[in-house]
């Protein structure tokens, strides 16, 4: 499969060249494959960083080492659409375990649609020193999070100034994580497409 996906970058990387550090999307393709009955609802650890994510963390008090929103702060996003602001600033929000039931009662009807609720697989944490928050920030900037809505999956596996050979073992983690997800595994993938954001897809052989 790594061939098939070096080629596949290859190919891509021949597109016009932009001003911009484009995204590199993966595209999985299902079949026989019902997004209602058959939820995905996964963290993927990738071994190379997607990209730098925006994170907020709700603590008991302000830390150096992250953007935080303290409880005595929490009062003044009580109005909703202050709440709407915070959440669209961050790509991800952690929190401390003790906060956890103010942070839902305060930004619950605001995180929760938008998918950046504290969760116990990575966002919730006990402890505010330094090596936790490093920790628990370079794990986040190494994670995809995949909920299935549809009979497709698209997600940003980097950037097209990454070295192939590291998006190529993204995609393979991603690929092979989703596949054990799935009720029939292969049999549920018709297709398999790279892009970059201004190309047209490369498709995947991967029969």
């Amino acid at each position: 499969m790594e061939k098939e996906i070096l080629h596949a970058l290859a190919e891509l990387r021949k597109n016009k060249e932009r001003k911009f550090d484009q995204t590199v999307d993966l595209i999985i393709n299902l079949q026989k494959f019902d997004a209602r009955k058959n939820q995905i609802n996964l963290f993927i650890t990738t071994p190379y960083k997607i990209k730098e994510k925006k994170i907020g963390a709700f603590l008991e008090s302000k830390s150096t080492y992250i953007d935080t929103i303290t409880k005595d702060e929490f009062k003044k996003y009580a109005n909703k659409k202050e709440a709407k602001r915070l959440v669209k600033k961050y790509d991800f929000f952690i929190s401390q375990s003790t906060l956890m039931p103010a942070v839902a009662t305060t930004f619950g009807r605001v995180l929760g649609p938008s998918g950046k609720m504290p969760s116990p697989q990575l966002g919730i944490i006990l402890n505010t020193d330094e090596k936790t928050i490093r920790e628990i920030k370079e794990k986040i900037n190494n994670s995809l999070k995949i909920k299935t809505k549809e009979a497709s999956i698209k997600l940003s596996i980097g950037k097209q100034s990454m070295p192939d050979k590291e998006l190529a073992e993204n995609i393979i983690t991603v690929y092979n994580a989703v596949l054990k997800n799935l009720p029939k595994e292969k049999d549920n993938v018709k297709n398999i497409e790279i892009k970059f954001t201004m190309t047209k897809p490369q498709k995947l052989n991967i029969k």
